[in-house]
């Protein structure tokens, strides 16, 4: 062989200029349009008030820990949940975790740079943004976290980390953001609002045209603005405006279009509330359709629990049972205590009929329902009185009434 020579060379094909202009022309003359909105929790109001109203009312709910049902108080484990670490208690800890939930999709729990082995003495909440994994043959061999403050990397073994990960379609190993198919409602609304800032900052006093039918120069024309401003400009409402012969005002008011902002508004923060499962009541937003009444917003407080907040929550439970307690092979067990919730509870005047049916009904004594309300029996609570319009089935005045109505 050569010395020149050259292993599998492979032809190269002639391109037309047409070919290799119409690869490049998209990159020559597009137009990278920058991202109106790269924080939407510090951007978006609403985005912002629907994570805050998830987050306070789900570190409201007590998570206890349970070892053959009974719930324990001084054990290791439920100190750990109740004081995390030296700098967080049990409402910090779930309040970020369902903070970065909602915000993007998933949440860490790290066991501290002090963890060895077993069950860990303290849990940190990290930031997923600054955090990247490391997959080999398909799994997650490490994490590497960049600290925020110093940005230096940080090794972190899958054994020292809990990963709360909603499902994600384009990544098995991460969560996603609820708010990746929001994206264009997000950027709608904050470009709204700046068109809206800048019609109040521009428009806080009419705007309008001076018509005149008379020939004047620039510097004629500056005068004439300049003296209609300072005498009926910014701060001069209700003033006689006295115009000259053939001069007209004429206001600027607003278009069909900048009005139509408000709609748009109102129909991208109601498709912002159903992302995240909240009722409009439950964010203080009178619906015109709706009431105000007791009824109504407490059904929709009740739905919030009951169809978003609860589903949440055993969904919390059931990553720590699969990731914490049968990781560390634990007889214990976690889920969180619904029954101080307000929200959930029957209101006094729907117990009480109830009640009433039931003892009506022979289900219940009088003292039964007492002891369930932390009273006192009665001497007379334990006889069940049978109404005077009900009548037994077997009995001799029954079947002589049946017989009569038969005849």
């Amino acid at each position: 062989m050569g010395l020149f020579s050259k292993k599998n060379q492979k032809e190269k094909k002639l391109r037309s200029f047409s070919e290799i202009n119409n690869e490049t022309v998209a990159d020559d003359f597009s137009v990278h349009e920058k991202k109106t909105c790269t924080d939407p929790y510090l951007q978006h109001a609403w985005v912002s008030v629907c994570i805050d109203i998830l987050t306070r009312n789900v570190a409201r709910a007590e998570y206890e820990i349970k070892k053959n049902g009974k719930t324990e108080s001084n054990s290791r484990l439920s100190k750990l949940f109740m004081y995390p670490n030296k700098s967080m208690c049990r409402f910090d800890l779930w309040k970020q975790t369902c903070a970065w939930w909602s915000l993007d999709g998933e949440a860490f729990w790290w066991f501290g740079e002090n963890y060895c082995c077993g069950i860990p003495d303290e849990i940190y909440i990290l930031n997923p943004r600054n955090i990247q994994h490391v997959v080999e043959n398909g799994k997650i061999t490490k994490w590497v976290y960049t600290d925020g403050a110093t940005g230096k990397p940080c090794i972190i073994l899958p054994d020292e980390i809990i990963h709360f990960k909603d499902w994600n379609p384009w990544n098995e190993y991460r969560g996603v953001s609820p708010l990746v198919s929001l994206g264009l409602e997000v950027e709608q609304d904050l470009l709204a609002a700046k068109q809206n800032s800048g019609l109040l900052k521009e428009g806080g006093v009419p705007k309008g045209l001076l018509k005149t039918d008379q020939i004047l120069t620039e510097t004629e024309a500056e005068i004439l603005a300049r003296t209609w401003d300072s005498k009926y400009g910014h701060g001069m409402k209700n003033r006689v405006a006295v115009l000259g012969k053939g001069t007209e005002y004429q206001p600027l008011t607003f278009s069909p279009d900048v009005l139509k902002l408000y709609d748009m508004k109102q129909w991208n923060l109601y498709t912002l509330l159903a992302k995240f499962g909240i009722p409009p009541r439950v964010a203080n937003i009178q619906d015109s359709k709706s009431s105000l009444s007791g009824t109504d917003t407490d059904s929709q407080h009740r739905a919030f629990w009951n169809f978003t907040l609860i589903p949440l929550l055993r969904n919390y439970e059931q990553i720590l049972e699969v990731q914490f307690f049968r990781r560390f092979n634990l007889p214990e067990t976690g889920e969180f205590n619904l029954a101080n919730i307000p929200e959930l509870q029957e209101s006094e005047d729907a117990q009480s009929n109830r009640d009433i049916a039931e003892i009506n009904a022979g289900l219940k004594t009088i003292n039964d329902v007492l002891r369930e309300r932390g009273l006192k029996d009665k001497p007379w609570g334990n006889s069940w009185w049978k109404p005077n319009n009900v009548t037994e089935v077997d009995s001799d005045q029954s079947k002589s009434k049946w017989s009569q109505n038969l005849k």
